[in-house]
């Protein structure tokens, strides 16, 4: 197989290069050179936000291109009308973001959308993602579109600070704020099972959305606490409070507590989606002990520290605001 990777850098792109190279085919890397591509591909330097950011796309042929891009839909548009004719198909990595709000818990991949165009400009996400989704399957057709609606994704390469947050934060021991229940379940995706999915989907020649998380019940918020003290094997001691008593102490859900919301709507968007479709066809999620693991060894070889979207605000609580939320919850 011949792979275009719009992207290919960082995070979800970099993994789907990786994962394409792991099985012989052959990569090509569209970039902004901003970071080294993964050893191995074909490197085109290009910016598609600007005039004549393209032209490196201007010849050529793939069997399959992904894209991960997530701002100015029109982006998306204009890669896929150049690129229509001469590849095969589209696999464009959306989000679960696109379901008009709120959505039910246990939607499928046919409930309402939001509003969006392949013509946007600067939107907000969920217009975005979707005006990507609409700009791919007008040049494409829908026969040769795949729509990886992702949800929360973790694992290496995270520069979001979700899981590498919590991990930096266990690992610097004590007694750690840890949002209970305890055995609410969560649902993400370890960024390579999605990059795996994603080719084996390319090469079966799938098409349309599917929402990609892992089923209900694969984890628990205290099973991926737990796998995190284990792994930074600090000895920190998880305090698990009670989601009312975190809000009235004023912790903010998602932002300060990364992964975790309390139950109500948010909770049902986030953590309870059908994927039925993905996993009849192929998905496979790996043990969260393992992408906890795989986490905090990629982070111990950056020293420590993950790389920070600058698009993304850093997730977490910073020590003065664990403070202040730990002298709240003892006021009761």
């Amino acid at each position: 197989m011949k792979l275009l990777m719009l992207g290919g850098t960082e995070f979800v792109g970099r993994a789907i290069v990786e994962a394409a190279l792991e099985r012989g085919w052959e990569v090509t890397v569209f970039h902004r050179g901003r970071h080294a591509a993964p050893a191995g591909v074909t490197s085109l330097i290009g910016d598609r936000t600007a005039p004549d950011g393209l032209a490196a796309l201007a010849t050529g042929s793939w069997d399959a291109v992904v894209d991960t891009w997530s701002a100015a839909p029109s982006a998306v548009r204009d890669a896929a009308r150049l690129l229509a004719d001469r590849v095969g198909r589209f696999a464009y990595v959306s989000s679960r973001s696109v379901y008009a709000w709120p959505p039910a818990a246990g939607l499928a991949e046919d409930g309402p959308l939001v509003e969006g165009s392949p013509d946007d400009g600067d939107v907000p996400y969920a217009e975005a993602k979707r005006g990507g989704e609409l700009a791919v399957t007008d040049a494409f057709g829908a026969d040769r579109t795949l729509l990886v609606r992702a949800g929360l994704i973790i694992g290496p390469y995270e520069n979001v600070g979700r899981l590498p947050w919590w991990l930096g934060r266990i690992a610097r021991g004590g007694s750690v704020l840890a949002p209970g229940p305890r055995t609410m379940p969560v649902q993400y995706i370890d960024v390579r099972d999605l990059a795996v999915w994603t080719l084996d989907a390319v090469a079966a020649g799938l098409s349309g959305p599917y929402n990609l998380v892992s089923p209900p019940g694969h984890t628990t918020m205290g099973e991926l606490l737990d796998a995190c003290v284990r792994t930074t094997g600090t000895g920190a001691e998880l305090r698990w409070e009670e989601p009312e008593a975190l809000l009235a102490a004023g912790a903010a859900p998602w932002t300060e507590l990364p992964v975790w919301l309390p139950p109500g709507e948010l909770y049902d968007a986030m953590h309870t989606a059908d994927v039925s479709r993905a996993v009849a066809a192929g998905l496979r999620c790996r043990p969260v002990e393992e992408t906890v693991a795989d986490t905090w060894a990629w982070l111990e070889s950056l020293g420590g520290t993950a790389p920070q979207r600058p698009d993304r605000q850093g997730a977490g609580l910073t020590p003065e605001r664990e403070a202040e939320v730990l002298a709240a919850l003892a006021k009761g």
